[in-house]
Protein backbone atom coordinates (compact mmCIF):
# COMPACT_ATOMS: atom_id res chain seq x y z
CA UNK A 1 0.00 0.00 0.00
CA UNK A 2 1.25 3.34 -0.79
CA UNK A 3 0.65 5.85 1.61
CA UNK A 4 -0.73 9.63 0.75
CA UNK A 5 1.41 12.19 3.32
CA UNK A 6 -1.69 14.94 3.13
CA UNK A 7 -4.16 15.98 5.42
CA UNK A 8 -7.10 13.67 4.17
CA UNK A 9 -4.98 10.51 5.13
CA UNK A 10 -4.13 11.74 8.70
CA UNK A 11 -7.75 12.42 8.93
CA UNK A 12 -8.76 8.76 7.87
CA UNK A 13 -6.18 7.66 10.21
CA UNK A 14 -7.63 9.93 13.24
CA UNK A 15 -10.94 8.57 12.55
CA UNK A 16 -9.75 4.87 13.10
CA UNK A 17 -8.70 5.96 16.44
CA UNK A 18 -12.23 7.62 16.96
CA UNK A 19 -14.30 5.00 15.87
CA UNK A 20 -11.97 2.84 18.79
CA UNK A 21 -12.39 5.47 21.55
CA UNK A 22 -8.70 6.22 21.38
CA UNK A 23 -7.56 10.49 21.97
CA UNK A 24 -5.59 11.50 19.31
CA UNK A 25 -3.42 14.48 20.77
CA UNK A 26 -0.85 16.51 19.38
CA UNK A 27 1.75 17.90 22.31
CA UNK A 28 5.11 18.99 23.35
CA UNK A 29 6.91 16.54 25.52
CA UNK A 30 10.08 14.62 25.88
CA UNK A 31 8.99 11.59 23.63
CA UNK A 32 12.24 8.77 22.21
CA UNK A 33 10.10 7.81 19.64
CA UNK A 34 8.08 11.20 18.89
CA UNK A 35 4.68 9.49 20.32
CA UNK A 36 3.48 8.39 23.90
CA UNK A 37 0.78 5.57 24.12
CA UNK A 38 -1.48 5.68 27.27
CA UNK A 39 -2.85 1.98 26.67
CA UNK A 40 -5.22 1.86 30.08
CA UNK A 41 -6.81 5.50 28.78
CA UNK A 42 -6.89 5.10 25.17
CA UNK A 43 -4.82 8.45 24.85
CA UNK A 44 -2.44 8.63 22.16
CA UNK A 45 0.11 11.64 22.60
CA UNK A 46 2.16 13.06 19.56
CA UNK A 47 5.08 15.55 19.09
CA UNK A 48 3.23 18.39 17.98
CA UNK A 49 6.37 19.53 16.36
CA UNK A 50 6.44 16.86 13.81
CA UNK A 51 5.43 17.46 10.46
CA UNK A 52 2.73 15.62 8.49
CA UNK A 53 4.51 12.83 7.88
CA UNK A 54 5.68 12.06 11.22
CA UNK A 55 2.85 12.67 12.32
CA UNK A 56 1.25 10.10 9.88
CA UNK A 57 4.05 7.98 10.41
CA UNK A 58 3.26 7.72 14.42
CA UNK A 59 -0.24 7.06 14.12
CA UNK A 60 1.10 4.27 11.10
CA UNK A 61 3.33 2.63 13.91
CA UNK A 62 0.90 2.82 16.91
CA UNK A 63 -1.96 1.43 14.58
CA UNK A 64 0.35 -1.80 14.12
CA UNK A 65 0.97 -2.44 17.58
CA UNK A 66 -2.73 -1.94 18.91
CA UNK A 67 -5.57 -4.81 18.78
CA UNK A 68 -8.41 -3.34 16.54
CA UNK A 69 -11.84 -4.80 16.72
CA UNK A 70 -13.15 -6.38 13.71
CA UNK A 71 -16.89 -6.25 14.45
CA UNK A 72 -16.20 -2.28 15.23
CA UNK A 73 -14.73 -0.67 11.58
CA UNK A 74 -16.62 -1.15 8.81
CA UNK A 75 -15.36 -2.87 6.02
CA UNK A 76 -13.49 -0.36 4.14
CA UNK A 77 -11.41 0.61 6.66
CA UNK A 78 -10.72 -2.69 7.90
CA UNK A 79 -9.34 -3.79 4.16
CA UNK A 80 -7.34 -0.50 4.37
CA UNK A 81 -5.91 -1.84 7.69
CA UNK A 82 -4.84 -4.97 6.61
CA UNK A 83 -3.29 -3.41 4.05
CA UNK A 84 -1.48 -1.64 6.17
CA UNK A 85 -0.25 -3.53 8.34
CA UNK A 86 2.76 -5.61 6.73
CA UNK A 87 4.37 -1.84 6.28
CA UNK A 88 7.54 -1.69 7.86
CA UNK A 89 8.03 0.00 11.34
CA UNK A 90 9.06 3.33 9.41
CA UNK A 91 9.95 5.36 12.74
CA UNK A 92 13.10 3.91 14.92
CA UNK A 93 12.10 2.90 18.32
CA UNK A 94 14.93 3.97 20.85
Amino acid sequence: MKIKYNQKFLEQIESIFSTIEYQVRYEKGNFHAGYCLLIGQKIIVVNKYFTLEGRINALIDILKKIDIPQEVIEQPENDWLKALKPIQNVLPLE
